[in-house]
């Protein structure tokens, strides 16, 4: 709705209340906003940009908050909805959380007032399990709903159904809602069937107030799960081989805390800055990475022709001509990461020669290509493959979100793309990125944020 609509509704209301003797007041409730990014496309990204805390490490360490049986203080939280979401959470159950500074809390935790959460806050959030291990680990109890988020594949929890019971708990799944419930947790070895980023967070959890030594085999490797085991530690807990297959937990009595953590930088948005580079055909530094977590990004951007320089905590992304048609398939860690896959796809929509990108880890991750083949892109799918030919040249167009890592696609190829692109159902990238309008206007992009 515009705003000359919403005047005239608000006249209207005025004549209401003032034929009526009565109080009558627009209300939020009453009007839809709508917000979109409108991109101006075809120019190169140059300049520096300065990537924020990790999404994935933030959603995982702020559950184990719930663990500490004290105080600490977080640094280098992104400001983005996820992680505001997951703090109303905290509050609703009884944490004591002060914002000190942007970025930065400071936390209290000396018992909580129930171990139910809420299905409204819950069902928007795709980590909301996490709160299964950290309310079990320390309460004994917990009752979460099912997670919600993008959709872009089933959800199984069956993993960590399976390592909860091995650590001696009850539970039960009825009506989108999972209760877990236990007199004592007790250590054990647990074997993972498949490499699960989830289920090996929500091990941990669980496991670090268990009574005696508990095992984590075929564990995932991801560095948000490092940087997990590493916050634990600092407030007291025994963890060792977390980055590795095989991750070793000492059940300790409780965790003090009385620390201060800083959350390490998000891999993924760099990620997604180092190729919206190369697709612009840009020089961007990205500033304040670990470029040992983008190895597998790095490695593919030099194989199609990109110039990628190292520099301690920074990477510089450089590519001045067309790039070469390249074949990647997406793994755990450290291969290369499924949520840069609709980020990739873009930059191989206009490499040269055709690409094959295979998805072996969700099974309905490419919900995206139908808004990508909007810009002109040519694209097939064949099971869980896309067959990419490259194009010279994208197309601006009005297009969708469908998820997170989408909506980063999407804002990559308006970029990339000669003419206007409106991209609508934003607050998909809302959840994973911040200030993505402000940070890509930095490097020259004609960029903004529109409300109706």
């Amino acid at each position: 709705m515009s705003w000359g609509i919403l005047n005239q509704l608000q006249r209207q209301k005025e004549k209401f209340r003032k034929k009526n003797n009565a109080g009558y007041a627009v209300t939020r409730s009453e009007i839809i906003i709508v917000e979109k990014l409108r991109i101006t496309g075809g120019k190169p990204l140059k300049g520096e940009v300065t990537i924020c805390g990790a999404k994935n490490a933030a959603i995982c360490i702020l559950p184990a908050l719930l663990l500490i049986d004290g105080s600490c203080r977080i640094e280098n939280l992104p400001n983005i909805s996820d992680v505001n979401r997951y703090i109303e959470v905290l509050k609703s159950l009884g944490l004591k959380i002060t914002e000190e500074r942007p970025g930065e809390i400071y936390v209290e935790n000396h018992g909580i007032t129930t171990t139910k959460c809420s299905f409204e806050t819950c069902s928007k959030m795709r980590a909301s399990y996490y709160l299964l291990g950290a309310l079990l680990g320390r309460y004994k109890s917990a009752e979460v709903p099912l997670p919600g988020g993008c959709n872009f594949g089933s959800r199984p929890i069956d993993q960590h159904i399976k390592g909860f019971e091995a650590l001696n708990a009850q539970v039960t799944l009825a009506q989108g809602v999972i209760k877990a419930s236990t007199k004592k947790l007790i250590g054990t070895s647990i074997y993972l069937d498949i490499v699960s980023v989830g289920a090996t967070i929500n091990m941990i959890l669980a496991s670090v107030l268990a009574e005696g030594t508990t095992t984590i085999e075929n564990a995932a490797k991801e560095p948000h799960i490092v940087d997990l085991a590493n916050f634990l530690n600092t407030m007291g807990a025994n963890i060792k081989g977390a980055g590795t297959d095989t991750i070793k937990i000492v059940g300790v009595k409780s965790l003090p805390g009385n620390a201060t953590y800083s959350i390490i930088p998000d891999q993924i948005e760099a990620g997604t800055f180092m190729i919206a580079a190369a697709a612009t055909g840009g020089d961007v530094t990205v500033k304040n990475c670990i470029p040992k977590h983008l190895d597998s990004i790095s490695a593919k951007l030099v194989e199609m022709g990109a110039t990628v320089q190292e520099m301690g905590d920074a990477v510089r992304v450089k590519c001045d001509k067309r790039l070469k048609k390249v074949n990647i398939k997406t793994m755990p860690y450290p291969g290369f990461p499924t949520d840069m896959h609709p980020q990739m796809a873009v930059l191989l929509s206009l490499a040269n020669g055709m690409s094959i990108l295979t998805e072996s880890i969700w099974d309905n991750r490419f919900q995206y290509v139908e808004e990508l083949k909007k810009f002109g892109a040519q694209i097939r799918i064949e099971g869980r493959s896309a067959l990419i030919e490259g194009v010279k040249n994208l197309t601006g167009s009005p297009v969708n979100c469908t998820d997170l890592r989408a909506g980063a696609a999407m804002i990559i190829a308006g970029l990339a793309a000669r003419g206007t692109t409106d991209i609508y159902r934003i607050e998909y990238v809302d959840r994973g990125y911040e200030n993505v309008e402000e940070k890509f206007r930095k490097l020259g992009a004609k960029i903004e944020r529109i409300s109706e």
